[in-house]
């Protein structure tokens, strides 16, 4: 209880410094190395911890390590994942944890054989509107769930997919929903669980000489528990971000959750309810330092750290990622039913 969580963070790019970065501002949490690909001097690293090219060097190398953080490129998360696992630590795996729900899988039951933790990075679920939304759907206080609206509407240009970037890779990224609106999906997944009887149509406005998917979609189903919903998503809007928000119509009134990141409570017109006074959202920015709710990563460290002191469990496990993998899974093979 008294002694340091000690983690290593593999992939140092945008979202991993940010792991570095609240790893070292938790008292009770230590940084004791770095793994990426590319050269140390070409990465400006903040933290002076060991640094590796490789994830066969780190564990080689001796250091003791309780958590690896995986930030790596999405295509890779499965398969540094079982390594590590395979060492004997713990994991933080970012969004999505595997690209598909086999791998996921095969994630699960190896942490179950090593009796070790696979934390899924869903920060959206910290996000003061959020926690708010989850209270007031699990309090049954809006009554039967009628219909779900998610709509994300995001700019992702040449200045995100950038030449030589593994942004847009088929293999790597994964697609849309993978790498862009897979918090979104997991805070519906969270909400009003698992969705059946799937139709989509994906499509690519002004993305094909950037991507090799879609950059656009119509999504609509039914929720297991009751109720109809639909995800209407692109990353062909002009310039900036639009929107990513999510209206609830229900038995007792309607929620609308918006802005960019979905961060501001818009309509809460609810029979019998006063809506409580939020805390504040942090701010996002497009293509600025830390996107909309990246800035929720500290409560991630701290989940990790009060879990394995025994303090509490974890806010979003492995089957909820693997869930929000299938989902997404299920979505792009209801697409092919119509080509």
């Amino acid at each position: 209880m008294d002694r340091k969580i000690k983690f290593a963070v593999v992939g140092c790019g945008h979202i991993g410094k940010r792991h570095a970065e609240m790893i070292s501002r938790n008292e009770e949490a230590e940084l004791v190395a770095l793994v990426d690909v590319k050269p140390k001097e070409s990465l400006n690293l903040q933290q002076d911890a060991p640094f590796f090219s490789t994830l066969s060097e780190l564990l080689e190398s001796g250091i003791d390590i309780d958590v690896i953080n995986i930030a790596t490129p999405n295509g890779y998360h499965a398969e540094i994942a079982l390594e590590v696992l395979g060492s004997g630590r713990h994991i933080v795996v970012e969004k999505p944890i595997a690209l598909t729900k086999s791998d996921a899988e095969k994630i699960i039951y190896k942490a179950l054989n090593v009796h070790k933790h696979v934390f899924a990075v869903m920060q959206n679920r910290y996000s003061p509107p959020s926690v708010w939304i989850k209270d007031l759907v699990e309090s049954g206080k809006l009554g039967r769930i009628y219909m779900v609206q998610l709509n994300c509407y995001w700019n992702r240009d040449e200045r995100y997919y950038k030449s030589g970037s593994w942004h847009g890779s088929k293999t790597l990224d994964g697609g849309t929903l993978f790498t862009q609106f897979s918090h979104f999906i997991d805070i519906m997944y969270w909400l009003f669980g698992d969705i059946k009887n799937i139709s989509a149509k994906l499509m690519d406005h002004n993305h094909s000489a950037l991507t090799e998917f879609e950059d656009s979609g119509f999504v609509n189903f039914d929720f297991v528990n009751g109720g109809s919903g639909c995800i209407n998503f692109s990353t062909a809007v002009w310039n900036a971000n639009l929107e990513s928000s999510m209206t609830i119509i229900a038995e007792n009134g309607s929620v609308k959750i918006g802005g960019q990141y979905m961060d501001k409570v818009e309509v809460c017109h609810v029979y019998d309810y006063t809506m409580p006074e939020l805390a504040p959202t942090n701010p996002g920015n497009d293509y600025g330092a830390y996107k909309g709710s990246a800035q929720n990563h500290h409560y991630i460290i701290e989940n990790v750290v009060n879990v394995l002191k025994g303090r509490s469990s974890i806010t979003t496990n492995a089957l909820e990622g693997l869930k929000v993998v299938e989902i997404i899974e299920r979505i792009y093979q209801a697409d092919k039913i119509f080509e």
